[in-house]
């Protein structure tokens, strides 16, 4: 018999969070950190304290490989790839709900939810912006690299779309909506730009000064982030913008089927209500300041999935932003 591959990934953040009563574990993989959904968990275990809840990190993509070779290891699957959650939907990795009240447009076949509503933007560092004009559209920041090619050289943040999922997904929706997306990579790959797997460490380096600009950030993480508003500003592209949903599944194989829809009611019930920021720090489905082009629960999310199709958007993306 061939033995088995399985790939060795490190979690990025483990917690265990434990209810005054808990005896039974439910075990929740996400690419959200810890930070911004202990808060939620915290508000689930007040009304469940027979639970325990641990919360493994890792990067959308890695969460991906993980399910789809021990499916039985978690009950809960919280992602920021749309395309690849609704993949595992499709190949058959997640349990239907069908009890849960929830929006059509923010739910697909009863098995994945929608429960937020969080746009991509662009993040500037403000200091290196005291002397020039903060870009308000695509369009205005190519020009403004363009023109500061000194200022910007190195300096220049964005997603590595080969290894995160939601940095693919965000930019083949861009190369799908919008030509200027490719000039905008070539400008950034003719000045260096530094590839990241996540917006929080882009924030990071923004908040330093290391990076002057970072594209596609999640702008929920920047408003979150207090703690550098003093340096860093964020900015919807007045063109058009993406905004994506994070979304919920229940493993087919989970050993606590009971237990994890209890975590999904609970998780879809503040996504629709009006949640305050002690229970839910994430922006909700009835966020009102949200604006731009939500990205569709739909079959189409999976064509660039394809392995075809990724390998050509791949080498074309390459070719643009890493010269």
């Amino acid at each position: 018999m061939l033995a088995t591959f399985v790939q060795a990934i490190d979690f990025e953040e483990e917690r265990l969070f434990k209810g005054n009563a808990g005896t039974i574990t439910i075990r929740v993989l996400s690419s959200t950190d810890i930070s911004v959904f202990a808060p939620t968990i915290t508000g689930f275990l007040n009304t469940n304290p027979e639970l325990n809840v641990e919360y493994l990190v890792v990067g959308s993509a890695d969460i991906n490989t993980l399910i789809r070779q021990s499916p039985e290891q978690y009950d809960i699957v919280i992602s920021s790839a749309m395309d690849l959650q609704l993949k595992l939907v499709n190949d058959g990795y997640a349990l239907q709900v069908d009890t849960i009240i929830h929006p059509e447009w923010a739910q697909w076949r009863q098995s994945l939810y929608g429960f937020t509503l969080e746009p991509a933007g662009i993040v500037i560092n403000k200091q290196h912006f005291s002397n020039i004009k903060a870009p308000t559209s695509r369009q205005e920041m190519i020009e403004v690299l363009r023109e500061n090619p000194d200022t910007f050289k190195g300096k220049i943040a964005t997603y590595d779309v080969r290894q995160s999922g939601l940095g693919y997904l965000f930019a083949t929706q861009d190369a799908r909506d919008s030509e200027t997306y490719w000039r905008l990579m070539e400008i950034m790959g003719s000045l260096d730009a530094k590839l990241y797997c996540c917006s929080g460490e882009m924030i990071d380096d923004l908040s330093t000064g290391d990076m002057a600009i970072a594209y596609n950030v999640l702008t929920s993480y920047a408003s979150a982030r207090a703690d550098v508003a003093d340096e860093i500003q964020w900015i919807l592209p007045s063109d058009f913008s993406n905004v994506m949903m994070r979304t919920v599944l229940v493993s087919k194989q989970t050993e606590h089927r009971k237990s994890a829809i209890a975590f999904v009611r609970y998780l879809t019930s503040l996504a629709v209500g009006n949640p305050t920021a002690k229970e839910f720090a994430l922006p909700s489905l009835r966020n009102a300041a949200t604006q731009g082009s939500v990205i569709s629960l739909e079959p189409g999310l999976m064509i660039f999935l394809d392995r075809l199709k990724r390998r050509t958007f791949l080498n074309e993306w390459e070719s643009a932003i890493i010269q």
